[in-house]
């Protein structure tokens, strides 16, 4: 099947004096990929990075739409609805020269369901991947599953034999601090092969002139230089000086300052990821408040009064310069199961905030740590910053703690935080995603981003009973009631979705993606 790129939008501007040469493209962004290791990390930069160097069955172009990538078709087989059958792609080498067939798909899928893969939820349902030729793969499902197919998109690839050779058959134990040759090296089929890389400083990849794709897609980067710059003022400038050429997170305070230097766009669209607050309601006690013996974000009461505490308005139009849209439940309206109405359902109350804290026995208020990150999100710490003087007002004391991503995610990951700022995209574009990840009891193969310690059994079963429900309105229904039970539960204080500012030479022709991954074949420099 011949892959065909979808037009870029009209509306970019042509070449100007200002911008790239004809083939390096020196790229930007506040943090850096957490690792190389395919699996270890389901994270928006680390698959970012990704999807340069290696490639999934099936992937998302810029448009958010799903086309081929190492697989040309796929479906559910005729004999089995429990089996569904990928065609690969013929054809295609690794960055070494070795060939791509069935076994690295097994072999690659097989480890990503394993306990330290962070992508073992979108395999859940999966009880066998079988490869019965060269270039077929079978996968077969404890049930129909209607959504197999889109859990795929940022489901990498391995070379079997370069993961044997170098004892790299195993998942890096991230959170465990483990470092391995995977973490640090990588053996593709993608569009650009790794040529050097130093963590938080620079990254280096150049093209691959074996790509099965260099005819099909514009190919006209052929040297990406990334470099993560931390810091915003720093980050705005290497644009304005041209040391860069693209950054993937103008701060919303300079957005006129780019936008109006001649040579230099911002182009904006609204992301698929939601920002919020999650906190611990399952422990008994908590480690990082002052409130000795109890618990007290386990009190609906206290959960309902912080988030009515939390003025979304005031977040958008002080915090994000008007570049957020409030939300009141974790789902971006991109994904099947957004409700309009439970989406609009945050609302500011401080004096009915305190009514629910005196109620719950909290009137004189507590102390608690929020743990932030300061270089994932836009405007992050500003934000969680914004939110400690809401909560003040009360009786909530916080002590915010901002870390760079890097520290901050295991902290979620291993229940060392009570109170924490997370982020979540959804790739799949199905509510089943927040679920598996989010509001499933955090388990072996369920819930490893579920930090607020919630967990029902009947949920779990609900959750899982997803995954095989073909049925599509019977399953939209479900999802309905899960959704129900979350924001019922306040499992989470939904705070806004993004929206996406790219910052770029004119120069450089691309869209912005839904899911702020640049994938760099796309891009045309003119």
């Amino acid at each position: 099947m011949k892959l065909h790129y979808l037009p870029l939008a009209a509306a970019l501007l042509a070449t100007t004096t200002l911008g790239v040469n004809a083939e390096t493209l020196r790229w930007a962004r506040a943090g850096d990929s957490l690792t190389l290791d395919p699996h270890a990390q389901n994270e928006g930069p680390t698959s970012s990075l990704a999807h340069q160097i290696m490639e999934p069955l099936i992937m998302r172009d810029m448009t958010g739409a799903v086309v081929p990538a190492l697989a040309t078709d796929w479906g559910p087989s005729a004999s089995d609805p429990n089996v569904w059958v990928f065609n690969l792609r013929k054809g295609v080498t690794f960055h070494d020269g070795a060939t791509f067939d069935s076994e690295d798909v097994k072999f690659s899928l097989d480890r990503a369901m394993t306990p330290d893969s962070d992508y073992k939820e979108l395999l859940a349902s999966v009880v066998e991947v079988r490869a019965p030729s060269s270039h077929v793969i079978e996968i077969v499902t404890d049930g129909p599953n209607p959504t197999m197919a889109n859990n795929l998109t940022n489901m990498f690839i391995m070379d079997k034999s370069w993961a044997e050779a170098n004892n790299a058959t195993k998942v890096q134990d991230y959170e465990g601090g483990e470092n391995t040759f995977a973490a640090t090296h990588a053996n593709g089929t993608g569009p650009y092969v790794l040529s050097s890389r130093e963590p938080d400083v620079k990254t280096v990849l150049t093209i691959n002139k074996n790509y099965w794709g260099i005819d099909e897609f514009p190919m006209q980067v052929t040297e990406v230089i990334y470099t993560p710059i931390q810091n915003k003022a720093t980050r705005v400038a290497a644009l304005l000086s041209g040391e860069v050429d693209f950054i993937q997170d103008v701060p919303v305070q300079d957005l006129a300052r780019v936008g109006d230097t001649d040579g230099l766009e911002v182009r904006t669209a609204p992301q698929n990821r939601v920002i919020f607050f999650g906190m611990n309601q399952g422990d008994a006690d908590l480690k990082n408040d002052n409130v000795d013996g109890a618990n007290p974000l386990a009190d609906l009461r206290v959960r309902q009064a912080m988030s009515l505490a939390i003025n979304r308005d005031a977040i958008k139009q002080v915090v994000m310069r008007g570049q957020s849209q409030p939300a009141g439940m974790i789902s971006p309206p991109f994904v099947n199961g957004w409700n309009a109405e439970m989406d609009s359902s945050s609302m500011t109350d401080v004096g009915k905030a305190k009514s629910l804290m005196a109620e719950a026995g909290y009137g004189d208020g507590f102390s608690i740590t929020l743990n932030c990150p300061n270089d994932r999100y836009i405007n992050d710490e500003a934000i969680c910053q914004a939110s400690v003087g809401m909560l003040a007002q009360i009786g909530i004391k916080v002590n915010l703690d901002a870390k760079p991503k890097a520290q901050h995610f295991p902290l979620i990951n291993t229940l060392e935080t009570d109170f924490y700022m997370l982020g979540w995209g959804v790739p799949t574009y199905d509510s089943e995603y927040i679920f598996n990840f989010l509001v499933h009891s955090k388990g072996e193969k369920y819930g490893s981003w579920n930090g607020t310690r919630f967990g029902q059994a009947d949920i779990d079963v609900k959750i899982e009973a997803l995954a095989s429900e073909t049925d599509l309105p019977k399953r939209n229904a479900m999802i309905n009631e899960i959704w129900q039970v979350v924001q019922d539960e306040q499992v989470y204080i939904p705070i806004h979705h993004q929206v996406l500012n790219w910052g770029m030479a004119s120069n450089v022709k691309t869209i912005v993606a839904p899911d702020d991954a640049a994938k760099f074949k796309y891009f045309e420099l003119n």
